[in-house]
């Protein structure tokens, strides 16, 4: 006796959404039903041909099996929120019906490559026979080409991804044709992609919407935090436009360390302003560590660093006869070193609030337990 187990998932719970129907969906019957309330709820979705195209094999599958084979046939649904959040919910569903059916091996069927995404999670708990995927015909021609491109901008899901970059694309090309001397601002555009394309290969993009949350979060937080990220957004601006008014006028290493002296002051002070709004955002929530501090003293070390660095380089460069004696070792690395034993203070300091927060929230909890036993 074998027993198949045909699968279609929904990653990002359009059936729940859109049919109020909540996923693990089992049997041919309840699989039917559920595909004749999502395409009723909405005709164009394309959940809905998965999950005929599943009915489809599940029969299939059944008029070729012997009287001791059994074949079943599921829906598993994850959430909105497609991510690490849906796939759970997918892997949970997946184990109740395992442990239900007990299959032997099992048969996918997706409609593209967000569903076929869960396959890891199937092939870890069950033999994957094969992968099927439903594509539904369609014309192809120009109508039905314009079709699919208005649909895709009306989805939330891929508008962002869509017409961001294509925005982005057009103001820049747009810019370097009506600015003087704009050719520089197109070029700039195999940079804007190439940082795009890193940021994807490392793993940036989730990190970099947590900080966009954050953001978000610290803008609605409250006065002075909006006022603290509205000053690193316009820091970041006057550093863009610093380069943009220096950089015609740079002729030798000199006038590039000047540049980039002014172009660092605007930097850390987008960046000290940042860092100070998040810290106000962790405050507000109860959630301070003192982390935000640590990164604005780091960011102060940095800077002294940088700034005697570039002393020191622009003194060479301008002829001048430079000496390492101990006075101008002193005069040029003083403040550098002073900043960084600040900093070894300031973290000392923080650690220690941290250890007595932990120390009295552990207190507090033994005392709630020594007071109930107490009671008793």
């Amino acid at each position: 006796m074998v027993r198949t187990l045909v699968i279609t998932i929904d990653r990002d719970n359009d059936l729940g959404v859109k049919s109020g129907i909540r996923g693990p969906v089992v049997g041919r019957k309840s699989c039917l039903t559920a595909a004749l309330r999502l395409g009723i709820a909405d005709p164009e979705e394309s959940d809905t041909n998965a999950i005929l195209g599943a009915l489809h094999h599940h029969d299939r599958l059944a008029e070729g099996a012997s009287a001791s084979d059994e074949i079943q046939i599921a829906i598993l649904t994850g959430d909105v929120r497609v991510g690490p959040r849906s796939d759970r919910a997918i892997a949970s569903q997946l184990d109740e019906v395992i442990q239900d059916f007990q299959p032997d091996a099992a048969v996918l069927v997706t409609d593209g490559a967000d569903d076929e995404a869960s396959l890891p999670i199937v092939t870890s708990r069950v033999r994957v026979d094969t992968v099927e995927k439903v594509i539904v015909r369609q014309s192809k021609g120009i109508e039905g080409t314009y079709y699919y491109i208005v649909k895709a901008i009306e989805d939330p899901r891929f508008r962002s991804r869509l017409l961001v970059p294509l925005a982005v694309f057009l103001i820049i090309i747009g810019l370097g044709l009506i600015l003087p001397n704009g050719i520089a601002l197109i070029g700039s555009l195999p940079l804007l992609i190439g940082l795009w394309v890193l940021g994807k290969g490392l793993g940036l993009e989730a990190q970099m919407e947590r900080v966009a949350m954050e953001m978000r979060d610290s803008a609605t937080g409250g006065l002075f935090s909006s006022l603290l990220w509205g000053m690193s957004i316009v820091s970041l601006f006057l550093a863009i436009a610093t380069i943009w008014a220096g950089w015609d006028e740079v002729e030798n290493i000199e006038h590039l360390v000047g540049l980039f002296d002014e172009v660092l002051q605007w930097i850390v002070g987008g960046a000290l302003s940042f860092l100070l709004a998040l810290g106000v955002l962790r405050w507000k929530e109860g959630t301070f560590t003192g982390r935000s501090v640590l990164l604005i003293g780091l960011s102060v070390v940095i800077y002294t660093f940088l700034a005697a660095t570039i002393d020191v380089v622009l003194a060479i460069t301008s002829g001048e006869q430079y000496s390492p004696t101990f006075d101008q070792l002193g005069d040029d690395w003083g403040l550098p070193i002073i900043s960084m034993m600040m900093y070894y203070l300031l973290r000392t300091i923080v650690q220690a609030f941290v250890e007595d927060d932990d120390f009295v929230q552990g207190n507090r909890f033994w005392g709630v337990l020594g007071a109930s036993s107490r009671h008793r």
